[in-house]
């Protein structure tokens, strides 16, 4: 009879990432001291301690290493994190549900003529600057489908982004798994009624500000933002796929349709 050997883990290798408060400091000192500790760029697993903010900065800094990400919430909101416990670490990974979700591409110009590019997890928003409403241009892959829009702003979300700043301006929720984005105004003025639109999620939206010189805006890709633009570019980049992990029962797809019964 040949020897069995022990079922190999997925996650060998572990590297803790915590955010700039106490509670994530000492939760990560606790978990270093159970698990130990690797160099996130050498990890099977990349553990991030803090709310959602952290986990979008991580998702971020290993965007296209295929490094699954896994949060525990030591921050003020956590919907993209797991409960924390110290205990049961490697198990919870090891019985963890994968959710893949795809970042959205802004390229924007400013009114200088220059161009900078950025990436999305949650959404892409553009902004007024001053007391004057945005006078703004949307065209759905280069055709006009609306001329004029006067709102503070307009926000491109992602199925993940849509239970965040889309939500606030009254967008709706998506699924994970619904291949659609949304296109939400941002206290609307004019057309009176227009509440937004849902889109295929491989659809080019480029938005055109009107007068911006008089009329400036920000364009915002999650944290990073770029001021004066004058024409923003948005879709979605389906080449690149961010891993979460949940535990079971408390994966984002049901995260998301919790969000949708209010609870």
């Amino acid at each position: 009879m040949g020897m069995i050997l022990p079922q190999q883990r997925r996650f060998e290798r572990i590297a803790f990432i915590a955010a700039s408060t106490p509670d994530a400091a000492e939760a990560m000192r606790e978990l270093v001291i159970l698990y130990g500790n690797v160099n996130p760029e050498e990890a099977d697993v990349i553990v991030a301690l803090g709310g959602d903010g952290l986990m979008l900065q991580t998702l971020h800094r290993f965007m296209g290493r295929s490094k699954p990400i896994y949060g525990m919430n030591r921050g003020s909101v956590g919907f993209l994190m797991n409960e924390f416990r110290l205990e049961d670490l490697e198990k919870r990974l090891e019985e963890a549900e994968a959710s893949v979700v795809h970042p959205l591409r802004m390229n924007a110009v400013d009114t200088r003529g220059m161009e900078i590019k950025a990436r999305a997890i949650n959404e892409v928003y553009l902004f007024r600057q001053t007391y004057q409403t945005a006078k703004l241009r949307i065209s759905i892959n280069g055709q006009e489908r609306l001329s004029e829009l006067v709102a503070d702003g307009i926000l491109l979300a992602t199925p993940v982004g849509s239970t965040a700043y889309n939500l606030s301006a009254h967008g709706p929720i998506l699924p994970l798994d619904a291949a659609m984005v949304a296109l939400t105004p941002i206290s609307p003025f004019r057309p009176r009624g227009w509440r937004g639109a849902l889109l295929r999620d491989k659809v080019t939206v480029t938005i055109t500000v009107l007068d911006a010189d008089k009329r400036p805006v920000s364009a915002v890709a999650d944290h990073y933002e770029i001021r004066h633009v004058a024409r923003v570019t948005i879709d979605m980049d389906h080449a690149t796929g961010l891993v979460l992990l949940h535990d079971p029962g408390h994966s984002l797809n049901e995260q998301i349709l919790r969000e949708q019964f209010g609870y």
